[in-house]
């Protein structure tokens, strides 16, 4: 287990590197940072020059990020455009989002999986029908749409929570921004389960327990659930980057101020060292998700062992 760890992690070295490269090209080679630093004013061309040799931006790109991955190793991503520390966004932000991400999983993982054992073990009858229907549902309406709607519903019309959350976000204003932050992936979650356990249902080993006079809830706990929830754990491991990354619209719609907040404010305003900081530590959170989901593996399967 310990050697395969560190291949995995060894693995993850270029990995990184190119991803965070692609990043910092994108960002610094196709757009302007000190023009965006000035917005509408165009600087003299002295003040320019000086802003870019303090910014190491008159230097070839492969040294720009050369430099720029030597600051990160200490700690140092950078200054936003209102003098303001990265860091410092981040220490402010990424709590907020982990929290958010946090209520995401927990429903996703919950409300998923029940929903897809249900339909699963009753394959064609009505509420394997009603499940898949609601499903697809939830997957076809775009996330601004049943966010403002929730929003409309339960904050606005009902007012059974606020519309919006405050600066500080506990745990309890963010259960409605949770909710529509996992729904999509909910769906999936659910209609992944609901596959997994209508194929292994009929399996030898099920076929096995149920023979040897074992209680059903057991068979399905013990047995039935734990080796198909194995694709689930994939698609939830690798879901958790994509949820952090993708709250934008959520954190737009409830007025929350953590990543997805951050992202949106430097890509409207090109703050090119808040935007390259960012997603380098969602690169980050993205491969440890997947290595973590990858050791849960041999939890779920006694049968997988690592080298």
């Amino acid at each position: 287990m310990g050697r395969y760890v560190i291949r995995r992690l060894l693995q993850m070295v270029p990995v990184f590197i190119g991803s965070t490269f692609l990043i910092f090209f994108m960002v610094y080679a196709l757009g302007d940072p000190v023009a965006a630093l000035f917005g509408d004013k165009a600087p003299d061309p002295a003040t320019a020059a000086r802003i870019r040799k303090d910014l190491y931006l008159d230097r070839p790109l492969w040294q720009q990020y050369l430099h720029y991955m030597g600051q990160i190793f200490q700690g140092d991503f950078g200054t936003a455009f209102n003098g303001q520390p990265v860091t410092e966004l981040m220490r402010e932000s990424f709590p907020v989002t982990l929290r958010l991400t946090l209520v995401a999983i927990v429903i996703e993982v919950t409300v998923g999986v029940v929903l897809g054992v249900a339909g699963g073990l009753r394959r064609g009858r009505t509420v394997d029908t009603g499940i898949l229907f609601l499903t697809l549902v939830v997957i076809s309406v775009p996330t601004f749409v049943s966010g403002y709607l929730l929003q409309f519903l339960f904050g606005v019309r009902w007012g059974l929570t606020a519309p919006s959350v405050s600066y500080e976000a506990p745990f309890g204003e963010l259960l409605l921004p949770g909710v529509v932050l996992a729904l999509v992936s909910l769906a999936y979650a659910t209609r992944l389960t609901r596959t997994s356990i209508v194929e292994n249902v009929r399996a030898d080993y099920v076929r096995t327990a149920i023979a040897k006079g074992l209680p059903r809830r057991r068979v399905i706990t013990r047995h039935l659930l734990r080796n198909s929830l194995i694709p689930v754990v994939t698609f939830i491991g690798t879901d958790i980057g994509f949820l952090m990354g993708g709250a934008i619209v959520t954190e737009r719609i409830f007025n929350i101020h953590g990543v997805g907040f951050q992202l949106y404010q430097g890509i409207l305003r090109n703050n090119s060292p808040t935007v390259v900081g960012f997603v380098t530590i969602l690169v980050i959170v993205f491969l440890l998700a997947n290595l973590f989901v990858d050791l849960l593996y041999a939890v779920l399967d006694p049968r997988i062992r690592y080298a």
